[in-house]
């Protein structure tokens, strides 16, 4: 593209939008977005500074009032939110019907089974929105994602699970009989900005908890993109005492035996060519650490002398690969832009 693109961000405020904006700011191929608030509430910050003082002299990243029109005026052709699924489920039909491309970084149109789709909304014009979004996964819907006019980013906890457990799904290599546990575990920035009893320093300081088990809204998405079923899979999450990152251990076991070497060939076999997935060479596991601020899912694993029971460790950046860089990641796809363009 000769002519540089126009986006805008609803949300820019919160901690993914901020990341959000951050690299949307850099990127090579975009005009400086446009920084919208969720409403015309003029009580609202003016500048996105006010909010995060790191921004203070960097230059002016004003936050106006939403309005189709302002979008219309600038010249908008993608629109980013990172905003409730409430607002999601109110902007997206109009963006749509207006012509504007759209990456939601909600849940509100993640989840294509009634039974999974149901916790965010039963509206038949939100059933069929999302029956056309592209869950915006790009290791495995890349090529869906570069027509979409809808892409659902994904949440950050079934990014990290997907990812690990796809190229044993799909080569039939997991015993589905004997279950998959996957155990993860997220800084509080996950959470989202919003404070809560639970996100206070004094309840995550020194602290270590599960929540949600059985009932995470994260797990409908993980059924549906590796086609498992509800009892063919636990998943609990747990609040760890550090801002950001997500660290999942999941056990399974394997359809037939194996060795350390085949595993890995499986896994880079896979995602040969995937620019934003690293695969750990046994006995060698990921850590936060090593994928913190970046936009890599590393994949790790363990497996037993009986070449049967695997554990996979996989890591991500919940507000990068999580979030905001997969956001980034997907818009590159969209406009057949090199994967890493504005993430490297």
């Amino acid at each position: 593209m000769s002519a540089k693109l126009k986006t805008a961000v609803v949300g820019a405020t919160g901690y993914a939008g901020f990341e959000l904006t951050c690299l949307l700011q850099r990127h090579p191929y975009l005009c400086t977005p446009l920084l919208l608030s969720r409403d015309g509430d003029m009580s609202r910050p003016s500048n996105l500074a006010e909010v995060f003082p790191g921004f203070t002299g960097n230059g002016s990243y004003p936050l106006v009032p939403f309005s189709w029109e302002r979008l219309s005026e600038s010249g908008v052709r993608l629109l980013f939110l990172a905003t409730p699924h409430e607002v999601s489920q109110t902007l997206v039909p109009e963006a749509l019907t207006r012509g504007l491309r759209v990456i939601d970084l909600s849940g509100a149109w993640r989840l294509k089974q009634e039974q999974h789709r149901a916790i965010y909304s039963s509206s038949a014009n939100h059933r069929e929105i999302a029956d056309k979004a592209v869950y915006g996964l790009p290791e495995l819907n890349g090529d869906k994602i570069r027509d979409a006019a809808l892409v659902a980013n994904p949440g950050c906890y079934p990014t990290s699970i997907i990812l690990a457990l796809a190229p044993l799904v799909r080569a039939g290599a997991l015993d589905r009989t004997r279950g998959v546990i996957c155990d993860s575990k997220s800084g509080v920035s996950g959470a989202g900005k919003e404070p809560t009893s639970r996100t206070h320093f004094v309840s995550v300081a020194n602290n270590f908890s599960a929540y949600s088990i059985f009932g995470h809204r994260h797990t409908g998405e993980m059924l549906e993109q590796l086609q498992l079923s509800s009892h063919e899979l636990v998943f609990t999450p747990h609040l760890l005492p550090i801002p950001r990152g997500i660290l999942s251990t999941i056990y399974v076991h394997l359809a037939h035996r194996m060795v350390p070497a085949d595993v890995e060939a499986m896994f880079q076999d896979f995602y040969r060519g995937a620019r934003w997935v690293r695969i750990f060479a046994t006995p060698q596991l990921p850590e936060i650490q090593f994928s913190l601020n970046t936009n890599y899912c590393d994949i790790g694993f363990g497996l037993a002398d009986d070449g049967r029971r695997l554990v996979l460790v996989s890591c991500v950046d919940n507000l990068l690969k999580g979030a905001a860089g997969q956001a980034v990641q997907n818009m590159n796809l969209m406009y057949e832009w090199s994967e890493e363009a504005g993430l490297a």
